[in-house]
Order: structure tokens, then C-alpha cells, then sequence
């Protein structure tokens, strides 16, 4: 069940208009990285997880936050937008190329699509996408997930703080970047807890049988780059981070296995081969007098 409370985690009134730096917030709020993806990929981890307690419960309550996070981005950017310039005269804008270029910053969809108001899009208008949540039933996997999504996120929000003088608009990226700060922490704790009781452990998934695995090159660090300084890493010699095996370093691939001869499909997928048109044509008549699909 969800119930609205229409009243804001944090204040989000910008000081004045800014059509362009709207169009910028929108890549927090509908990016890869926003507000909507991160709103999304909690929820339906804890819709998928599989089993009760303080995970589910943590994983609930963040995405029901995240909810909130992308209101306010909303409202923020459609009070950017409420008393920016409706449009301009195309003589106007050739007279003065400033304002060519600050026409040309904004997202026109604001205007003619969402009447002032956000859409969930990304900066360039490329709309959300679902495809950008991780939501795999595996806790370790799906946390380590949430870290890098609110690291991304915070990386873009702090970029974005400056890129604006509005002290309104910089409280809230303030707010946004002390959670981002706290939502890393959290991942990284829910990470470790896991580990610690036993749940889960590296290699994910740890409940695969290492012995059905090709265990020779498990911990071998192959370089395929003519830079040698990667043998001076961590992840070149010594225990690995599951404590199930050494780092090897080998310096240069083994010789590779031939190449599989070209493949050749069914003759009515009608991909070019080496065989005569007319030998594919005689093919394709027989099949399909076999019925064979």
C-alpha cells in the first residue's frame, strides 16, 4: 500500500527562474543514474527478495525515500520552469547569439510536451528506461549494485552543484549529497553484514560449487595490454579478497584455440555464404516441402 503525504522531505524552491539548468536536473532525476532508477531498483529488490527481516525492511524504506527524491527534483524543476520565457522570436534570436545559445540549452519538450513541468527523461530527453535496474535476488550482488548507482549519482549531483549560483537549488544538491553520502555507507555496511553472517561471500553467487568452475585461471590476472604497471597491483599477486585462492600474474595471453569454421543457418534466414545462390535457393525448396520450420 502507498499513501502520499504531500509535504517534502526538504525544502526545494529555487531563488529564480532557469529553463537550462532544469533541462540539467533532469539527467539526476531520469538518467541512468537518478532519482527514478534508484526509487525503481530498491523497490523491486524488495518486492523479488526472498527472504524476511532487517534487509527487506532496510531496502523497502530506502526505495519509499528515493520516492520522495524524485518528487522534489519535480518540483524543483517546475519551479525552474514556471516563469521562464514561453518562447522567442526567431529574429531575436539571430540579433543576439547569447540568447541563441541559451535558447539552444534548454529541453523544448518542457514546454511543448509537459507544459513547464519535469518529464522523466534524461537531459537529452532520452526517456527512462526500466532496463536500468538491477533487481537480481541476490543480496551481495544487488547491494554492491546499490553502492555504485548512489556513488554514479552522487558524482553527477556534485558536478551539478557547481553549475548554479541559486542558493535554493544548492540547498537541495546539498541535502541530495549528504544522503548519497549516508546510501553509500549503508550499502557498503548491508555488504559487509551479509558476509559477516554468513548469507553470502565472494565469488557471487557464493553457493555455486567452485569445483564446476575452471579453477586454473579463477585468480590469474591475464594482461592483454602492452602496459605493465597493472603487475604492480593488489589484484596481481597475494590473497585474493574471498580467501579462496593467490593472485598470479601472467604477462601475456597463452596461445590461443583456432577459430570454429563460419556457421552456416538454415538457408531461408538468407545470410550470404560461400555456397552458389542457386545450391541455397534448391535448399530452401526442399526444407520447405519437408515442412520443416
Amino acid at each position: 500500500m502507498y499513501f502520499h503525504r504531500q509535504e517534502l522531505q526538504h525544502k526545494a524552491t529555487p531563488d529564480k527562474p532557469d529553463a537550462v539548468y532544469a533541462r540539467k536536473l533532469q539527467e539526476v532525476l531520469g538518467g541512468q543514474y537518478g532519482e527514478i532508477s534508484v526509487a525503481m531498483q530498491y523497490q523491486f529488490q524488495a518486492w523479488n527478495m526472498h527472504m524476511p527481516g532487517k534487509y527487506r525492511d532496510l531496502v523497502f524504506g530506502i526505495g519509499a525515500e528515493e520516492m520522495g527524491h524524485v518528487e522534489m527534483l519535480a518540483i524543483m524543476i517546475a519551479q525552474l520552469l514556471e516563469k521562464s520565457p514561453l518562447g522567442i522570436t526567431e529574429e531575436a534570436v539571430q540579433d543576439d547569439p547569447t540568447v541563441a545559445a541559451v535558447i539552444g540549452g534548454t529541453d523544448i519538450q518542457h514546454g511543448i510536451v509537459a507544459g513547464a513541468g519535469a518529464r522523466p527523461v534524461d537531459s537529452n530527453g532520452n526517456p527512462w528506461q526500466g532496463s536500468f535496474i538491477t533487481a537480481s535476488g541476490n543480496l551481495l550482488a544487488d547491494f554492491t549494485a546499490n553502492a555504485n548507482a548512489e556513488m554514479q549519482g552522487r558524482v553527477q549531483v556534485a558536478r551539478l552543484y557547481h553549475q548554479t549560483d541559486d542558493h535554493g537549488v544548492k540547498d537541495l544538491l546539498a541535502f541530495l549529497l549528504a544522503r548519497d553520502t549516508m546510501h553509500q555507507n549503508q550499502w557498503a555496511a548491508a555488504a559487509a553484514e551479509l558476509q559477516e553472517e554468513g548469507y553470502e561471500s565472494l565469488p557471487v553467487p557464493s553457493n555455486f560449487p567452485l569445483e564446476k568452475e575452471d579453477r586454473d585461471v579463477s585468480y590469474q590476472y591475464i594482461n592483454f595490454s602492452d602496459g605493465a604497471a597493472a603487475a604492480e597491483g593488489r589484484w596481481a599477486s597475494g590473497p585474493t579478497p574471498d580467501g579462496k585462492g593467490e593472485f598470479t600474474y601472467l604477462a601475456s595471453p597463452e596461445p590461443g584455440v583456432p577459430m570454429p569454421p563460419p556457421t552456416h543457418p538454415d538457408v531461408r534466414f538468407y545470410g550470404t555464404t560461400e555456397l552458389p545462390n542457386t545450391v541455397e535457393k534448391l535448399a530452401g525448396r526442399a526444407q520447405d516441402a519437408l515442412h520443416k520450420e
